[in-house]
């Protein structure tokens, strides 16, 4: 909600908007943004009396500005300077990522779960979250590392121990953020579940921490939810939508019967995220359901905009 720093504001009474509107609406975090003013000096609020941050729609510009940067895969460090005397990057559509920092972080938390090193994983991975917005984290940092673990497991003799002790410290970590972050959100309340006979719920969890830190609420119903059960459970908690998620095994009676039923019984928008939509997407389009794909950060986008016009 904008706000007026009465005695306190430009002389043109120019809106101010708390922290945690900031942090719901570019998906930063209040941790997050607090590091970038203190350590780079890349935002420079106004505060209350009191002392709490107080941001322009100029800063939250400048947030976004700063947000394109990282995506091209430059660091935090070398932001100001770029926005200083480059301004027109910020006008230029992101160019393909590049390496950046992540290879350091990736290396650091690597090292960590070959050592079952819970605190040294444990630093690695808030270093990177003080300084990254959470979706870049989950995409350059958390993705690509439980990959490369399930790619190299059969070559390691702990491959899987390894595998399993991160995919734990994950879903702890995650769990966490979202049960807190939950209690603090405002915005549309999204059903989470993976469809019938999907038991690995990691990725669902991953988009779970990346809708909380956008500031939606989510109802996480966890793995091998069934569908039949999804109307029963909107009778008595509301949501603006549901969004299921499964591997490309997941077919046959759910595509032709169950999900095409659970659209006509629902009043809201059904999503259907993970390898289902990729290989599925036309019998999913066709039960009435829309597609949203395995990329998190897409999909959250492709639900606000359908969500906008609903």
């Amino acid at each position: 909600m904008a706000q007026t720093l009465g005695g306190h504001a430009r002389s043109e009474n120019v809106a101010l908007y708390p922290i945690r509107t900031v942090a719901a609406q570019t998906g930063v975090t209040a941790v997050t943004l607090r590091a970038w003013e203190r350590r780079y000096g890349l935002i420079r609020p106004q505060r209350t009396p009191k002392g709490h941050r107080l941001y322009t729609a100029a800063d939250i510009a400048r947030i976004q500005g700063i947000l394109a940067l990282l995506e091209q895969g430059i660091s935090i460090g070398q932001v100001k300077p770029l926005l200083e005397t480059a301004t027109s990057t910020l006008r230029r559509p992101p160019a393909a990522p590049s390496a950046g920092v992540w290879p350091e972080y990736r290396a650091r938390m690597l090292r960590a779960i070959e050592l079952f090193d819970e605190a040294a994983l444990d630093s690695a991975y808030n270093d990177a979250l003080s300084l990254y917005p959470v979706d870049l984290v989950i995409r350059n940092l958390a993705v690509p590392v439980l990959r490369h673990l399930g790619e190299r497991w059969e070559a390691h003799a702990t491959g899987v121990a390894e595998e399993h002790f991160f995919s734990v410290y994950l879903r702890n970590r995650i769990g966490s953020h979202v049960h807190h972050s939950n209690a603090r959100g405002n915005g549309p309340r999204l059903l989470l579940a993976c469809v019938p006979g999907e038991y690995h719920d990691l990725g669902l969890l991953l988009f779970a921490l990346n809708a909380v830190s956008h500031g939606y609420r989510v109802l996480l119903l966890g793995a091998n939810l069934p569908v039949t059960q999804v109307p029963a459970v909107l009778a008595r908690r509301q949501c603006e939508a549901v969004v299921l998620s499964g591997s490309a095994q997941s077919g046959g009676t759910l595509l032709e019967k169950q999900l095409p039923e659970l659209v006509q019984s629902v009043a809201i928008p059904v999503f259907i995220g993970g390898e289902l939509a990729a290989r599925h997407g036309e019998a999913i389009a066709n039960a009435g359901a829309i597609v949203a794909g395995d990329d998190l950060s897409e999909a959250l986008r492709q639900i606000s905009a359908v969500l906008k016009h609903t």
